[in-house]
């Protein structure tokens, strides 16, 4: 293919954010997904590509080697640059979500039990009071047209309370209301991440947060699970951010250490901490002193959806008030402000995360789904936790994503650990939750022995893009 039949395919590649070379790359890589380069399609030249361009030949190359790398296409001396195709194990670009995942937000009609979304699978009898509740609330209010891209205040001065009395000051201009912790994090990801730069992510964690930096054409680099090793890389690496999961971590359950926090959190670089699996401790658990009690550079992020019910859409970011005005922009673009009656029904909601009925509930199924684990699976390895919604077993053998092809031919889709590490080693872990009711957890579980009996593994190692799950 000529250079300049590129380059008319190319349109307006160099108009977004970031290097030029990532930016051609993304749009060599659209083009490949959506077959206008077919596979055997001879590229042009490095210098060739880079004079119809305008641009050094080092953006090119640097282009081609991040398509090569992806498997995209090929390059051999003597034979050229050439397109390979979409690798087999990749979505389309346009369709970035798994299918599994868009499975486990709808009601399904069939008999798949679903042991990937990590949500509570009913709402309390709360909500509906709650409801009630701000009825009066709405009748009162006049001369109000409902737009709050910062979130209704009342919601804004219990979120910055309740982090006050858990040793963090905050006021509420230092709080920003979204539509749950997925947009929260989202719209940091947009404010802090241009393509090609490099964040710090614990491996493994939680895929959502992967989907939401590459989406932004992040370069992602794990660390052990709460980020090990971080100053080192901060130096090494010069990242954007640090992303970390601190108290019952998704998806190992583990508690970083007070003083572990604090090291973290004065490494000098942004640090979002996602404290959305933190109010699900089991009874008795203290709840930790937020990362944020430790360092100004610290963003938090926490969640309704996980404790309360996950069609309650509230979400909050907690950071300098400067950081919540852009923010706050930025979100107004999309949606001009939250659900007001939600937001209002929420601030009725908060005090549950502290009632003792969630954190039994989660210490029943947890005990219950480890105890019949156990007993089926004996020669797994399923620690316990101390809080959170999941269990991150690991395979005596075997890979994790053959066998949940295996286990969803037997009726129960399960997350593969691949999903959830960017380093490509939680190859022999699954993530079970235990969210469900317990009726479903004996019977996944017994879906997850008959799989197990009939597992082979593939002769050769299974690869797939990380799969986003909640």
């Amino acid at each position: 293919m000529r250079p300049i039949e590129v380059v008319d395919r190319l349109g307006r590649w160099s108009s977004g954010r970031g290097p030029l070379y990532v930016l051609l790359a993304a749009r060599l890589r659209q083009l490949i997904d959506d077959g206008e380069l077919p596979p055997g399609v001879l590229l042009p030249p490095d210098r060739a590509l880079a004079g119809a361009l305008a641009v050094g030949r080092t953006t090119v190359v640097a282009a081609y080697d991040l398509l090569r790398a992806e498997g995209r296409i090929t390059r051999r001396q003597g034979s050229g640059t050439r397109v390979a195709g979409v690798p087999s194990d990749v979505p389309p670009e346009d369709a970035p979500v798994d299918p599994i995942f868009l499975d486990s937000l709808e009601a399904r009609d069939d008999d798949v039990l679903l042991a990937i979304c990590a949500a509570p699978g009913d709402p309390p009898p709360q909500l509906a009071e709650a409801f009630q509740a701000i009825a009066p609330e709405l009748g009162r209010i006049s001369d109000d047209i409902g737009y709050y891209p910062y979130g209704h205040p009342a919601l804004r001065q219990a979120l910055a309370d309740r982090y006050t009395a858990r040793g963090v000051p905050t006021g509420p201009d230092q709080v920003l209301v979204t539509n749950g912790g997925q947009q929260a994090l989202s719209l940091l990801a947009h404010a802090l991440v241009s393509p090609g730069d490099q964040v710090l992510v614990e491996a493994p964690t939680y895929p959502g947060a992967l989907e939401v930096f590459r989406e932004e054409g992040a370069v992602l680099r794990g660390l052990p699970v709460g980020l090990e090793g971080l100053a080192d890389a901060v130096r090494e690496r010069r990242p954007a951010l640090a992303y970390v999961i601190p108290t019952y971590q998704n998806p190992t359950g583990s508690v970083m250490s007070a003083l572990a926090r604090q090291r973290v959190a004065g490494v000098g670089i942004p640090v979002i901490e996602d404290e959305v699996p933190a109010d699900l401790g089991f009874p008795g658990e203290e709840l930790p002193v937020p990362m944020a009690a430790y360092g100004e550079n610290v963003i938090s992020i926490g969640s309704l959806s996980k404790s309360i019910w996950g069609g309650l859409r509230i979400g909050w970011i907690r950071a300098a008030t400067p950081l919540i005005n852009r923010l706050a922009r930025l979100r107004a673009v999309h949606d001009l402000g939250g659900n007001v009656p939600t937001q209002l029904a929420a601030v009725h909601l908060l005090p549950l995360l502290d009632g003792p009925d969630l954190h039994r509930t989660l210490k029943a199924r947890h005990d219950h789904l480890h105890a019949l684990l156990t007993e089926a699976l004996p020669t797994w390895q399923v620690p316990t936790v101390t809080g959170g919604q999941c269990l991150w077993v690991r395979l005596p053998y075997g890979d994790s994503i053959s066998f949940a092809q295996t286990a969803l031919r037997h009726g129960l889709a399960i997350l593969p650990g691949t999903g959830l590490d960017v380093t490509g080693t939680s190859t022999p872990y699954i993530r079970l939750h235990f969210r469900a009711h317990p009726t479903a957890l004996t019977e996944a579980t017994h879906r997850l022995k008959s799989a197990w009996s009939s597992y082979h593994p593939p002769t050769t190692r299974q690869h797939a893009r990380p799969t986003i799950a909640i």
